[in-house]
């Protein structure tokens, strides 16, 4: 059976909706063939000529997919909003069927790092894209008036909830702070509250951000969160646990991932790999690629199994969030050294 609509269950498998026809400047059978190699990396925003041909970044961790890196997903150069030419943790979601007249198949929400930030979208018919800008970026701004004034906000991440009808988009601001808003179109948001801050977490925790939040892959009606937490100068991945995903988040004081020898004293962007029988989490190291831990369906081990992915063009490589199309599986990531950033592709 065709696989055409995505579907974000407990086991955290998805199935995909096909194009609705628009005619994409790139197309997925162009990049099959390797054809219009200069083009293609310019329609996907240009991370150099030879994205396209750059080779495949070999997964070291049995079982797991390799990934060939495509290019940039967007042209910095062209983007309205483009504050500090630094563009980071990509969140891709299908919205075509489940939102009200959505711009494209595909959202994309993403931010720039710094002050000032703002969470921005862009929308596609085909994961492979071409991606757009949203005009009226960023759809989420620093200022929120009554609700919060903060330096930046940035990291976001999106959910659907079928339950409701709504997507659920968390983001920090400041690095101390997750909040959460929620919107019926994907674009235009009500302001949730604050759902995890350090307050939660030891003395010693600084930050408490880049959440990524899945649903709990044994407990129907729960979901977890994936969230860095800065601990005496050390980032590393924590996990926090709510029946409800606007409110009553939990977060378990030990951290569930530290960083190991070889990956560099840091770790962010930790993502739930829920396929293959589930309980690995896919994450950023300080040594600029991405590795996978296995921590279990119950959050109670952890065994670091090595590197999934390194950028073969970029210096870095981080923030991974997945989506599958057509039986392949596409990875959306920030790639490229701190302050320079893109949103860069990477494919099975």
């Amino acid at each position: 059976m065709r696989n055409d609509r995505q579907t974000e269950t407990p086991t955290g498998r998805f199935t995909l909706a096909p194009d609705d026809g628009a005619p994409p400047l790139l197309t997925r059978r162009s990049l099959l063939r390797g054809a219009a190699v200069l083009g293609s990396a310019a329609a996907l925003g240009g991370l150099g000529a030879g994205a396209l041909a750059a080779p495949s970044a070999a997964a070291a961790v049995p079982g797991f997919p390799t990934f060939s890196r495509l290019g940039a997903a967007l042209d910095k150069g062209s983007l309205a909003y483009n504050p500090t030419n630094e563009l980071i943790f990509p969140s891709v979601r299908h919205v075509a069927g489940r939102l009200p007249n959505p711009l494209g198949a595909w959202y994309m929400y993403y931010a720039p790092h710094d002050a000032p930030g703002g969470i921005c979208l862009a929308y596609a018919d085909s994961l492979a894209g071409p991606w757009r800008e949203h005009p009226g970026n960023p759809v989420i701004p620093r200022t929120w008036s009554p609700h919060y004034s903060v330096s930046h906000v940035s990291s976001p991440h999106a959910v659907w909830n079928g339950a409701d009808g709504r997507i659920y988009l968390f983001f920090h601001g400041e690095n101390t702070t997750t909040r959460v808003a929620t919107s019926q179109d994907g674009v235009t948001f009500t302001y949730g509250g604050t759902v995890v801050t350090t307050a939660m977490l030891p003395s010693n925790v600084t930050e408490a951000s880049y959440a990524r939040v899945f649903p709990h892959p044994t407990q129907a009606g729960t979901h977890i969160m994936l969230l860095m937490g800065n601990q005496a100068g050390t980032r590393k991945i924590f996990i926090g646990w709510s029946s409800r995903l606007g409110s009553g988040w939990q977060v378990k004081p030990q951290p569930l991932i530290t960083p190991a020898a070889g990956e560099g004293g840091q770790l962010s962007g930790a993502h739930y790999w829920a396929r293959s029988g589930g309980g690995h989490v896919v994450y950023h190291s300080g040594s600029g690629s991405i590795h996978v831990a296995d921590v279990g369906t119950s959050f109670d081990r952890e065994n670091h199994l090595g590197v999934l992915y390194t950028d073969p063009v970029a210096t870095r490589s981080a923030a991974p969030s997945f989506a599958e199309e057509d039986g392949r599986l596409y990875m959306f990531y920030e790639a490229g050294a701190r302050g320079n950033t893109n949103i860069a592709v990477a494919r099975t």
